[in-house]
């Protein structure tokens, strides 16, 4: 298959590789409070719901989960609540700042899904075009049969359909992660090539592998509209929702802003490798990951999906397409259980395997009763490698952010610090009764 500059893409793809977290929820608990598809009926968060998240953020903090939080809850037009918990960086005692800019890694994703269905609201693509009409090198995909894990070699068939823009989406592509699944980590390792170079998992549309198809999407995007994504990006969706702070670069006046990143290793937070941060955007710009943002950059995409696809007067995409992408478009399959090949990167994700569904670029939540003191059935949601994430509840109209930098992926410490946060959010919705995005917010998003 097509082929890209492969340090500079083995590199980026180190830095952005990710998976979906917390759809499905966690905790444990004793009762089973019964979920229902009424809107909460409120006003927004109460000043004691906003106290609590502030003293759950850093209470993440003095327990060790993470070096530092970012966390933002937005309604339809204002942000109900926003705050920031211990360091930026730990090794120069740097408070953690609420507009500190980190790396979204995947969640990059959802940009270029919108992407996607900017170009298909303009007619310029279709969902189920094949990817061979846009890109040379995906006809004629093959399929693995066999594998022998021991000296990686194999034995493939003709796929049984062709690869669709559609199957990229919803990443049934057949195409999938190094990093998390076992037979793409040897191939990678022995043939040096990209994971969407290599033979299919499985016949397109067949199975849920969580792996690199929005790399193929951004390819398409940059090949239809003739533009960088960096220039497409920057041009169609973060100028004009006000993105001030996301782009594949960040400038230097703005690097003092820039949070570390750690890993645990043997229980322990430490301070990863730092890496030279582009100043400029620099190609290759992938389609799966490589964007810098902030939580309240986020928060403003976040409420043009809320909202239908419109920020104020500004209109990105059509409400048919925000609609269609927060619908199952895996029919009867469900987002399967990723291993993790690679530990250090990621434990085996997401909780919602087995029972949710995908949209086209959202983990779409199900309805199961027990997680009923979490986001609301249907909730879209992604998230990236360094324990980064977002939730968009259509149902109770808010949207949630965090941003923590955390490796590996599911982090426990992490992963808690986002449901407790959670589930503090709709505590005091409920409580509240009020409808947020409405009335008594914390201020207008900027």
């Amino acid at each position: 298959m097509m082929r890209l500059h492969r340090t500079a893409i083995l590199f980026a793809s180190f830095l952005v590789l990710t998976g979906w977290w917390a759809t499905s929820g966690s905790a444990q608990t004793n009762t089973q409070p019964v979920r229902t598809d009424e809107p909460i009926a409120a006003m927004g968060l109460s000043d004691m719901g906003k106290a609590s998240l502030s003293r759950q953020i850093s209470s993440a903090v003095s327990r060790g989960d993470t070096p530092g939080v970012v966390a933002l809850v937005v309604g339809c037009d204002s942000v109900l609540y926003e705050g920031a918990a211990g360091k930026l960086d730990v090794a120069h005692d740097t408070a953690m700042p609420v507009n500190a800019i980190l790396s979204i890694a995947s969640m990059t994703k959802p940009v270029t899904s919108v992407a996607i269905m900017m170009l298909f609201d303009e007619g310029k693509l279709k969902l189920d075009d094949p990817v061979s009409k846009y890109l040379a090198g995906f006809d004629n995909l093959r399929v693995i049969t066999t594998f022998n894990e021991k000296d990686a070699t194999y034995e493939t068939r003709p796929a049984k359909r062709p690869m669709t823009i559609r199957h990229l989406l919803t990443h049934t592509s057949g195409i999938g992660y190094g990093f998390a699944n076992p037979i793409e980590y040897r191939l990678t390792e022995v043939t040096k090539k990209n994971e969407w170079e290599l033979p299919l998992l499985n016949d397109p549309g067949d199975r849920w592998n969580y792996g690199p198809s929005t790399t193929v999407l951004g390819m398409i995007v940059e090949k239809i509209t003739g533009e960088p994504l960096e220039t497409y990006f920057q041009q169609h969706i973060f100028e004009p929702l006000g993105m001030v702070d996301t782009s594949y670069a960040v400038q230097l006046a703005k690097q003092s802003r820039v949070a570390t990143k750690y890993s645990r290793i043997n229980g322990l937070l430490q301070e990863q490798p730092r890496r030279p941060i582009p100043a400029t955007p620099k190609p290759p710009f992938l389609g799966e990951g490589g964007l810098y943002s902030t939580a309240q950059d986020y928060g403003r995409f976040i409420q043009m999906l809320l909202n239908g696809g419109h920020l104020g007067p500004v209109k990105i995409l059509s409400e048919s397409s925000v609609k269609m992408m927060g619908e199952n478009n895996i029919g009867s399959i469900f987002v399967e259980l990723q291993p993790a090949a690679d530990r250090s990167l990621a434990k085996p994700f997401p909780l919602g395997a087995g029972h949710d569904k995908f949209g086209l670029g959202f983990e779409i939540a199900s309805g199961d009763p027990q997680y009923a003191k979490f986001r609301s059935a249907g909730s879209m949601s992604w998230a990236g490698i360094y324990n980064t994430e977002f939730w968009i509840d259509p149902l109770q109209h808010i949207g949630g952010v965090m941003m923590m930098q955390v490796s590996p992926f599911y982090d426990d410490g992490a992963l808690r610090t986002l449901r407790d946060f959670e589930e503090l959010v709709y505590q005091d919705l409920r409580s509240s009764g009020a409808a947020p995005g409405e009335g008594s917010a914390t201020s207008k998003l900027r």
